[in-house]
């Protein structure tokens, strides 16, 4: 390990998201790539080969690498605290894919640890950092809408059981639109109007048990465990508020909507789930959009480890912070919770709004030599 030089990574959970990760962070010249683990061994030295990645083996095996600065878990929801946890027993930095952990009190145990062992915890999702929502961040922060007061978030499909291979564990604990997709749209309302003080949601669910649509298991009946679709207000402690709706109950597809509304104009953001996409602004006395063209970076997962690892070698903050994960998680069980008691619940975690990237961010140059 060094103070100098790209910094050593190494990936614990070389599944399905695994290819994006290992696709990005080999190209980034302030990135290395160093070990490969998982469960199934075989699959992470396969994976390796894949990437030019050095070495593999298991996750005490990554963790104790010596060139390894950042762990980046790729393993299931499940499993997230219990890896993290293990790599920062071993003085390792931590990316880990959302959600931070289960529950809260986990993810407030996982951030404590690490702040005793003097390491640092980031949590996706990194599409907070992409082109697009870095630019409307940019427009905001310009005065271009006057002062955020509302935002409006909507995400509703029919269900991923139609087209996911394997879609049981998205209808159980962890799962559900709140928990599977809230993130994305959470991360970044927070990003925008700041932390949330309290939330009223309702939510339900459409039917008892779903059926895999396709796939290997297609036609299998399995149970649902948890709402399917949630509606929430929610408050923000600098004053402004959201709605959001999150379904997998809607024959209607809409999705990638987040419109937040300030005093002197309406701004219209890409989907949070992607690092692309149009900004598009309307006033008052508009009759239509307009259109400002996405400046910034769009290569995908990934881009978090990286500013993790920039900010570790300069000693600044880092953007998409394990606080920052834990408040969206807090976020996510007082909508639960209201939902469940019909009353209002208090968001009590909060965190610092991470800094705008510059426009001129680029992941493909070498910053630390």
């Amino acid at each position: 390990m060094t103070d100098a030089g790209p910094v050593g990574v190494a990936v614990i959970g070389c599944g399905t998201i695994s290819d994006e990760y290992l696709r990005n962070m080999t190209s980034f010249p302030d990135l290395n790539v160093v070990f490969c683990a998982d469960l199934e061994v075989d699959r992470a030295k396969n994976k390796a080969a894949e990437y030019g990645v050095p070495e593999a083996g298991s996750a005490a095996q990554a963790v104790d690498h010596p060139d390894v600065e950042i762990v980046v878990n790729l393993t299931v929801p499940a499993a997230h605290a219990e890896v993290s946890a293990l790599a920062v027993a071993a003085g390792k930095n931590v990316w880990v894919e959302k959600p931070l952990a289960l529950d809260t009190a986990s993810g407030q145990a996982l951030l404590d640890q690490a702040r005793q062992a003097g390491v640092r915890v980031g949590c996706a999702p990194d599409t907070l950092l992409g082109a697009g929502l870095q630019t409307a961040r940019r427009m905001i922060e310009a005065g271009d809408i006057g002062t955020p007061q509302t935002a409006l978030a909507l995400f509703q499909v029919p269900g991923p059981e139609s087209w996911h291979p394997a879609p049981q564990f998205l209808f159980q604990r962890g799962g559900g639109p709140l928990f599977d997709m809230g993130p994305y749209y959470l991360t970044t309302l927070a990003s925008l109007l700041g932390p949330a003080q309290s939330v009223a949601a309702v939510a339900g669910r459409s039917r008892d048990q779903r059926v895999v649509g396709q796939g290997p298991q297609a036609g299998t009946v399995f149970d649902v465990e948890v709402p399917t679709h949630v509606s929430a207000l929610i408050s923000y402690a600098g004053g402004g508020s959201a709605t959001i709706v999150l379904s997998f109950d809607s024959p209607v597809r809409r999705y990638g909507f987040i419109e937040v509304t300030g005093t002197e104009a309406a701004l219209s953001l890409p989907d949070p789930n992607q690092f692309r996409g149009e900004v598009r602004s309307r006033t008052a006395v508009q009759e239509d959009w307009t259109v400002t063209p996405a400046t910034g970076a769009t290569n995908g997962r990934g881009l978090g480890v990286l500013d993790l690892a920039r900010a570790i070698r300069a000693g600044q903050p880092a953007r998409a912070t394990g606080e920052l994960a834990l408040h969206v998680l807090d976020t996510m069980e007082s909508i639960a919770r209201s939902a469940e008691t019909g009353s209002f619940e208090p968001v009590r975690s909060t965190f610092t709004v991470p800094a705008v990237l510059p426009a001129d961010w680029d992941p493909s140059a070498a910053t630390l030599i």
